[in-house]
């Protein structure tokens, strides 16, 4: 007799995101119900539901429904942040694994190819090239303003999931880097291990040529960026943010940017998001916005559902899971 197991949540978004890994589930010992399972149908699925012993799911969750799931061992989130829904569900008892390592591995690849791009002024120039007499007079700035890759300070804020990985990916290139971590849980053991330096954010925003925030969007971080740090940014130095922008206070960064022309902000994330209409940041030379698109897209969501696979098949194998969430969890991750 297969073992029950569902998809919860929004439709178009499991679609997209399992749209490989569901025909493999539902070939394996599982048995699923007609439909994907949301609130409108729940109550007509909810015998299927008390039996399932396994959820999958992605963005578009669903909260309210744990109580209908008694019997469910794990919950399968193909996705990042858990904040939103994981607590009804752990409290029952119920385990969630997430794939928020997979959503991290292209937030840290575009993060690293945007601190490697600053180092060397490309944000500067790019587009600047327009005539011959161009040509000479970009490449004597940015050799004048900016030291390149090798030997360049870098601070990361936020030693998380994303935050290890770009410093990882960093310590490969082989650039002699100093790294610099801002991270209140980040052991002194770990930053040894990992080739880095522990610093304070006054530190890092003084004295590094790239900062790249990366702290986890929790409500004792929101505002924890102000005008006491952007005021110490050296000249043409640059501050990236593929994190979430509720860590910035958004008016003290467009102030620093305003009063000093040679700084510049590659903003992936804001908040509010999208920025409102009348937003500065629309219109000031030196802040390039991309509309949330450091995260997965295009093919990279189906390298969730394949986290997820890889999960489940682990867990009815060995009872074990690699990306577990627990409660204690909740505290300090995104």
């Amino acid at each position: 007799m297969k073992n029950k197991a569902c998809f919860l949540g929004a439709e178009n978004q499991i679609a997209r995101v399992y749209r490989e890994t569901a025909p493999k589930l539902m070939q394996e010992e599982l048995e699923f119900p007609g439909e994907i399972i949301n609130l409108d149908n729940i109550e007509k699925y909810k015998d299927f539901a008390g039996d399932c012993k396994y959820i999958f799911s992605t963005w578009g969750m669903v909260n309210g429904a744990a109580g209908y799931f008694k019997n469910c061992e794990v919950l399968f989130y193909g996705a990042g942040s858990v904040q939103a829904f994981a607590r009804e569900y752990l409290e029952r008892g119920i385990r969630i694994s997430s794939a928020w390592v997979a959503n991290g591995v292209p937030v840290a690849e575009v993060t690293v190819a945007q601190i490697i791009f600053a180092c060397k002024g490309l944000f500067k120039v790019t587009g600047k090239v327009k005539r011959r007499v161009d040509w000479g007079n970009m490449s004597r700035f940015a050799g004048a303003n900016y030291k390149g890759n090798y030997g360049q300070k870098i601070g990361i804020l936020g030693a998380g999931t994303i935050g290890r990985r770009v410093i990882d990916y960093l310590k490969r290139l082989d650039i002699k880097a100093e790294i610099l971590v801002y991270d209140p849980y980040y052991s002194d053991e770990a930053a040894e291990k990992a080739g880095v330096r522990k610093a304070s954010l006054e530190e890092i925003f003084g004295t590094c040529g790239v900062i790249s925030n990366h702290i986890a969007n929790l409500p004792a971080t929101a505002g924890m960026i102000d005008k006491s740090h952007f005021s110490l940014m050296q000249d043409y130095s640059t501050f990236i943010n593929t994190g979430r922008g509720a860590q910035i206070i958004e008016r003290d960064m467009i102030y620093a940017l305003k009063n000093n022309e040679s700084l510049t902000a590659i903003l992936d994330v804001t908040n509010p998001e999208p920025p409102e209409e009348d937003s500065e940041l629309y219109n000031l030379n030196n802040v390039i916005l991309t509309p949330h698109l450091a995260g997965c897209t295009g093919d990279e969501i189906l390298r969730m559902a394949d986290y997820m696979y890889g999960e489940y098949k682990l867990y009815i194998k060995e009872k074990r899971l690699e990306y577990e969430v627990t409660i204690d969890m909740l505290e300090y991750m995104a």
